[in-house]
C-alpha cells in the first residue's frame, strides 16, 4: 500500500474533522420493535359513516402507536384545523383528503359530537401523512427503511399535546422533515404552476419520500442518493464531504433503501467468494488446480470432507473489496466498501454493481469513520492501513447510513434538479398520490429481503 496515499487519506480525516464545529456526536436510531402489518385499506368515505367505520369497525390494535380516540374540540380549535387542512396542498398533499367539506358543515351546525369526532379523524391523518408520509408501503419498492417516527411521537400523544397547548398549526408543523433539503422541494412547489401537473407530482413524490425517513436524522450522518451516485458525510445537516458512487444494476440487484448503522470499519479486508462463483463459475477447482495463479490473485480455497470448497481472496492490491469497507449489518449483505477498479467512478451512469455501494477516495472515508467514531487516531489508522493485515475497527460512535432514492432533490453543488429513475419506482408513487388516500397502513415492507450476492469483481 502507498503510504504517501495514506498520509494523504489521513490528512484529509483529519480535515474533515478540523471542520467540524465542537466534538462529533454520531447517533443511531434507536431500535425498535418490529410493528404489526396492517393490511392497506382505502380511506372511509366522508360522511358520518367514516366515523363508524374509523372508530367500530375494526379491532383496534393497542401497541399500534398510530390508534387515536375521539378528543374533545373547541370550535376555535376545530376552525384553526380547517385551516390548515385547506392549506395543506403546500406540503405536497390533498386537503379533501381531511374531511374539510364536513368539519365545515359541522361548525356550521356547531354539532359538538361531529366536531369532535370530524377534527380528531382530520388531525389523526394529518400527523400520520406528515409524519410518516402518504404513500403506502405497497407502493414504496424495495424500501425497507423503518421509520421510528410513529412511536417516538404517537398519534394519541400529539392530538393531545396539540389541545392541551391550543397550538393546533404548530404542533402539526413540528412533524415535518427538518432535513433543508425538503424545505427546498416545498418552495419549489409554491414556485411551479398549478398547469404544471408532471413536475408537480413529482415535487410532491419527493416531498413524501422525505417523510418515509426518521424526522431528525440525527447529528452526523451518511447518506447516499442512489440515482445521484453520490455519497455524503454530512454533520448538522452540512456537508463536510462527498463521494462518488457504484451502484447496483436495475433489476434483482438494485440497490435497497436501508437506514442502518455503521458500527466499524474493516482495513485490509477479505473477500468470502459467493458460491455462486466458486461453484457456479468453477473458480474453486480452478483455485486448487492452479496454485501459482491463485496466488497471484491473493486466493485461498479449502475443500471439506463432503467436497465443499470456500475459497477466499486475501488482503492486498488486487482484492475485490479494496482496501476497506464499512461494517452495517443488515440482512440484505448491503454495505459500503473501496474497489480496485476505480476506472467506473469516471462514468456517467454507475448502475454498474451487484448491489453493494463503492466508494471512490474510499481510504479518506474509512479514516475519517474511524476517528470520528473514535475507534482509531490518526497514527493508528495509518499503521493500520499499512499492515497489510485484516483489521477491523469497532467505533464506540456509532453512525447512521441512510441509503435513499430522490428523483428530484438538492445535488452536491446545492442545486435543485432531477436525476434519472433508473429504478422506475416514482410510477407507483405516482399512482398512490392520484389514488384516494389509504388508511390503516402497513409499517414494514413485505417485500422479498434479497440478500445480495454481490461480485465485487464487476469492471466495465
Amino acid at each position: 500500500m502507498n503510504r504517501t496515499r495514506l498520509l494523504l487519506a489521513s490528512s484529509l480525516a483529519l480535515g474533515t474533522l478540523a471542520s467540524l464545529a465542537g466534538p462529533a456526536a454520531a447517533q443511531t436510531l434507536s431500535a425498535q420493535a418490529e410493528p404489526k402489518k396492517d393490511a392497506d385499506k382505502v380511506a372511509a368515505p366522508s360522511g358520518s359513516s367514516a366515523f363508524e367505520r374509523a372508530f367500530t369497525s375494526e379491532e383496534v390494535v393497542q401497541a399500534d402507536p398510530r390508534h387515536f380516540e375521539a378528543m374533545d374540540w373547541t370550535n376555535a380549535q376545530a376552525e384553526e384545523l380547517l385551516g390548515v387542512i385547506r392549506a395543506i396542498d403546500a406540503e405536497g398533499l390533498v386537503p379533501a383528503d381531511y374531511l374539510p367539506e364536513e368539519l365545515a358543515a359541522a361548525l356550521q351546525a356547531n354539532d359538538e359530537q361531529q366536531i369532535d369526532e370530524l377534527a380528531s379523524t382530520a388531525f389523526a391523518w394529518l400527523v400520520e401523512d406528515l409524519r410518516d408520509g402518504r404513500t403506502p408501503m405497497a407502493n414504496r419498492r424495495q424500501w425497507f427503511v423503518l421509520d421510528p417516527d410513529a412511536d417516538r411521537n404517537p398519534t394519541a400523544t400529539v392530538m393531545a399535546n396539540a389541545l392541551e397547548t391550543g397550538d393546533i398549526a404548530g404542533t402539526l408543523e413540528a412533524l415535518k422533515p427538518t432535513h433543508p433539503d425538503y424545505a427546498a422541494l416545498r418552495d419549489k412547489l409554491a414556485q411551479t404552476p398549478a398547469g404544471d401537473t408532471e413536475e408537480r407530482r413529482l415535487i410532491r413524490a419527493n416531498m413524501d419520500r422525505w417523510r418515509w425517513l426518521a424526522r431528525d436524522l440525527g447529528p452526523q450522518y451518511l447518506i447516499t442518493n442512489v440515482p445521484e451516485y453520490q455519497l455524503r458525510l454530512t454533520v448538522n445537516n452540512r456537508i463536510i464531504r462527498t463521494y462518488r458512487t457504484v451502484v447496483g444494476k436495475p433489476g434483482r440487484t438494485a440497490t435497497p433503501q436501508l437506514a442502518e448503522t455503521v458500527s466499524g470499519v474493516v482495513f485490509n479486508p477479505t473477500w468470502t467468494v459467493p458460491q455462486s462463483i466458486v461453484r457456479g463459475e468453477g473458480l474453486g477447482e480452478r483455485v486448487l488446480n492452479n496454485p501459482s495463479w491463485a496466488a497471484r490473485q491473493g486466493y485461498r480455497a479449502t475443500r471439506g470432507a463432503n467436497g465443499y470448497i470456500s475459497v477466499v481472496q486475501q488482503p492486498g492490491p488486487g482484492n475485490a473489496l479494496g482496501v476497506m469497507k464499512l461494517d452495517m449489518p443488515n440482512p440484505h449483505a448491503i454495505f459500503f466498501h473501496d474497489t480496485p477498479s476505480r476506472n467506473m467512478f469516471n462514468q456517467d451512469d454507475r448502475a454498474l454493481s451487484h448491489g453493494c455501494i463503492r466508494t471512490e477516495r474510499a481510504l479518506e472515508l474509512a479514516m475519517t469513520v474511524a476517528i470520528l467514531g473514535q475507534g482509531a487516531t490518526r497514527d493508528e489508522a495509518v499503521e493500520i492501513s499499512t499492515s497489510g493485515e485484516y483489521t477491523r475497527v469497532p467505533v464506540k460512535k456509532t453512525m447512521p447510513a441512510y441509503i435513499t432514492y430522490f428523483t428530484y432533490g438538492v445535488d452536491i453543488d446545492g442545486n435543485l434538479r432531477q436525476f434519472d429513475d433508473i429504478y422506475d419506482r416514482d410510477e407507483p408513487v405516482f399512482a398512490s398520490l392520484d389514488a384516494p388516500r389509504v388508511r390503516d397502513r402497513a409499517r414494514v415492507s413485505s417485500e422479498e429481503v434479497i440478500e445480495v450476492v454481490d461480485d465485487p469483481r464487476d469492471t466495465l
